[in-house]
């Protein structure tokens, strides 16, 4: 019998919760199965699980297939009718490890296959104690999850719950443990990371965390942040930004379009304004912030010059990384009942804004050059920047570690040091 096997779709915080997965599932014992961590933030995400599902399946007959996640827990039935499938658990029961024990019991039998509750009745989340993922210099904190948000264009508060935050106290402790095992950076994140605190006694903001962290964890070189919605940022999180250098100057911010009917349509919070006021300002306060931003292309009703004034925002806003999706219609959500844009043009405007994107990262590489950089090593021959720039030496350097360089050039992609 041998170990089980995670395959993982979708973002950072999946790929966390696989982590912490794999130790639930060691401690139990569980043997011989696959287990699947779905997303469901397009309806392209669930196409993909299921062909991975499939793939898994034929590739390992004899193994039991264990689905979970996002796409698992808001359409279960989904999963529960492939033929390949052989157990469905929701975002919380795959983190009980009462759930694991019993997989590695097989207590679940045919009339227990899936195992998905209400995830609106939870209200808390556990700090799951892991040490970090991917590389032996960063390590992930999840401090919050769910979302009390409801964008017409999204599924994933149906997937994750309201929103709920793991206590100061409980973060800044495992942060220690970690910074004790040698991780030079830690990367807060959630699914809605600026709600963090709501639903804490005295209602903390996100800045509060970020200032008591480096207030308690002095030894910890770098702390990033992973993506917020810039309309939510508190005073004291935009005065980290501009006095405390550990915090790292690159932000990706959920900003979705750059015109206000869309904005007002997608029931976001912000207007295109707020987005570049916001930028500014942050820029002004550390003149070396990078910024990433999450847009979609294609959103029902947007015309010709609505998607312009996305493509603009990109220049107003100055930003660097781009994450843009084309707009995919998720039953059930306000947004699939409107009118919808032809799929061809979706498909475009996604090539014009990437295209936009590829431009603003050359720019930002090529600005680099001749630069000093402090770099984190993810292994010895390559690390990221500050600004999460990647970046390729020419000699081994020393994984995990911090290090001082000169940038000498700069492909399409990568700085080379």
């Amino acid at each position: 019998m041998t170990a089980p096997v995670f395959s993982n779709h979708g973002c950072r915080l999946n790929a966390y919760e696989v982590e912490a997965m794999k130790d639930l599932a060691g401690q139990a014992g569980l043997e011989n199965a696959i287990v699947v961590n779905t997303c469901a933030v397009t309806a392209e995400a669930v196409r993909k699980a299921r062909q991975d599902i499939r793939k898994l399946r034929k590739a390992n007959p004899d193994a039991r297939l264990i689905v979970t996640g996002c796409a698992a827990q808001t359409e279960p039935d989904t999963f529960a009718n492939m033929d390949e499938v052989d157990a469905v658990i929701g975002n919380t029961e795959k983190m009980m490890p009462d759930t694991w024990q019993g997989l590695a019991a097989d207590f679940i039998g045919e009339t227990e296959k899936v195992q998905v509750d209400d995830i609106m009745s939870v209200t808390e989340t556990a700090g799951h104690l892991i040490d970090g993922f991917g590389t032996r210099s960063r390590a992930y904190v999840q401090v919050q999850n769910g979302c009390d948000h409801r964008c017409t264009f999204c599924i994933i508060p149906f997937g994750r719950g309201n929103s709920r935050s793991v206590p100061a106290g409980v973060v800044v402790d495992q942060i220690k443990r970690l910074v004790d095992k040698g991780f030079n950076e830690i990367v807060l994140t959630g699914v809605d990371l600026t709600s963090w605190g709501a639903d804490l006694p005295a209602m903390p903001k996100l800045g509060d965390l970020v200032m008591r962290i480096l207030r308690l964890v002095p030894d910890l070189p770098r702390l990033r942040i992973s993506s917020i919605d810039s309309i939510e940022v508190d005073e004291n999180l935009m005065q980290a930004i501009a006095t405390e250098p550990r915090l790292m100057p690159h932000l990706h911010l959920s900003l979705q379009h750059g015109d206000d009917m869309i904005l007002k349509r997608m029931k976001r919070r912000h207007l295109r304004n707020d987005a570049i006021g916001f930028c500014e300002e942050a820029r002004r306060l550390r003149p070396d912030m990078t910024f990433g931003a999450d847009i979609i292309a294609g959103f029902p009703t947007e015309t010709q010059p609505m998607f312009e004034n996305s493509l603009r925002l990109v220049q107003e806003c100055d930003l660097t990384w781009l994450h843009v999706f084309p707009y995919s219609a998720r039953p059930g959500t306000p947004a699939a009942r409107m009118p919808p844009v032809n799929g061809a043009q979706i498909k475009e405007r996604a090539a014009q804004l990437r295209a936009t994107g590829e431009a603003q990262v050359q720019k930002h590489l090529h600005a680099q050059v001749g630069k000093m950089h402090r770099i984190l090593m993810e292994n010895t021959n390559m690390g990221r920047t500050e600004q999460f720039t990647e970046v390729r030496f020419e000699t081994p350097q020393s994984e995990g570690q911090i290090v001082n360089a000169s940038i000498r050039s700069a492909s399409e992609t990568q700085l080379l040091a």
